[in-house]
Formats: C-alpha cells, sequence, structure tokens
C-alpha cells in the first residue's frame, strides 16, 4: 500500500480527455458495476457535467463527477484509489467538487450513496448531508437501496470548512 507522505501534493484538477483511462480504471477497482471508458468520455462533452481529478507525482488517485442543473449539483461519482484511502482525500475532493458547483451557480448538492458504504455516509455527514430518501433496488448488481442525501447551503459548508482547497 502506498503511504502519502507530508512531502507528497495532492494537485485537483479538471478532467481531461488524456485522464479518462486512468479514471476507467478507477471504476473498475472501486465499483462492482462500473461506468464504460465511452461513458466517462461522453461526459467530457456534456455541457453540464464537470469532472474532477486528484493527481499525486503525475497519477490519478482519485476523481469524482457531478452534474450541475439550475442551482442544483448532483454528484454522478466519487472514487479514490484504494491504496490512497483513509488520508482525508475524500472529504479533500468533495469540498473541491462543493467549490466548483458554487463556480457554476449550484446552492445545494445531492448524491446516492448505498446503504452499506458507512465510510462514505460519514464522509458525507461530515460534509453537512443529509438523508433525506431513500431509492428501493437503487443497485441493480446487489439490488440494495441508495439513500438521497442532500446538503442544502454548500455555501455555508465552505464556510466553515478548516481547509483551504482552490481548484
Amino acid at each position: 500500500m502506498h503511504e502519502l507522505q507530508q512531502s507528497e501534493h495532492v494537485l485537483f484538477r479538471p478532467m481531461q480527455k488524456a485522464d479518462v483511462e486512468r479514471v476507467a480504471e478507477l471504476e473498475r477497482i472501486c465499483f462492482r458495476t462500473p461506468w464504460s471508458r465511452a461513458a466517462l468520455a461522453g461526459e467530457l462533452k456534456n455541457d453540464v457535467a464537470h469532472y474532477l481529478v486528484g493527481e499525486c507525482d503525475g497519477r490519478v488517485i482519485a476523481y469524482a463527477g457531478m452534474w450541475v442543473l439550475f442551482d442544483e449539483a448532483h454528484i454522478t461519482n466519487v472514487a479514490v484509489d484504494p491504496a490512497f484511502r483513509r488520508r482525508g482525500l475524500g472529504r479533500r475532493l468533495m469540498l473541491c467538487m462543493m467549490r466548483t458547483a458554487r463556480l457554476f451557480g449550484a446552492a445545494t448538492m445531492t448524491l446516492e450513496v448505498r446503504e452499506t458504504n458507512l465510510g462514505a455516509q460519514a464522509l458525507y455527514a461530515g460534509l453537512g448531508f443529509l438523508r433525506e430518501g431513500r431509492r428501493k433496488g437503487y443497485y441493480t448488481d446487489t439490488g440494495e437501496d441508495a439513500f438521497l442525501l442532500w446538503n442544502h447551503d454548500i455555501a455555508l459548508t465552505l464556510a466553515h470548512a478548516d481547509d483551504s482547497i482552490t481548484v
């Protein structure tokens, strides 16, 4: 397992075409039903889609995507390479997504999370997300439900974040 050292810097930046292969690899590593390379590449042409990658030493180790429609941002994907988990990257990445969402006019943010993904639920709760619904059988691979989470004031969350995150 690779350890992030104090000297290693993670750069969060917009996803580019050259990143799609690695992002697709992260999808396969992290999810039972991964998005295809073609679907991820298509998101680069989607006017409402915004994807960020986290890069360390020239290698993409995390990414997230969202669609911004009117004043709402809908997180579509969040993944961190298993070798880099439990180091705060998910939180930093989500704060970058919130900043990006604000830049594109979003005031609120929503996402679905597996009912059994307690780690992700804790991350999102720490970022001001509240459970406001359940999507029965949302995950077709297992039939598992998804919890529908909302953060109704991402500007407030960003104001209280103790990170100095820039995109």
